[in-house]
């Protein structure tokens, strides 16, 4: 994804906030805002950021997966499967 057409300074967001936020929704694209020259703030559509946090907690739970692997906190899933069955018959 090419950033370089999505960035418009702070003026262009005042001046078309309606219009952007429709742009936003429609293309699904981050827009780069700035000021002074300078890029201060990424805008995209709520489902876009949706998408992003909820790939972040998937990331994150991988990561902390990778982290008690290499802890060595883990066990066998015949174990696993095991303890599991006798939780259900003892229900």
């Amino acid at each position: 994804m090419r950033y370089s057409s999505q960035i418009k300074p702070i003026s262009y967001l005042k001046a078309n906030a309606a219009e952007v936020l429709t742009h936003l929704a429609e293309q699904r694209e981050p827009m780069v805002i700035t000021q002074n020259g300078e890029a201060k703030a990424v805008l995209q559509d709520v489902a876009s950021f949706e998408e992003t946090q909820e790939t972040l907690a998937l990331l994150k739970m991988l990561a902390l997966g990778n982290q008690d692997v290499a802890a060595g906190k883990v066990k066998p899933v015949a174990d696993v499967v095991i303890r599991l069955r006798a939780k259900r018959t003892s229900a």
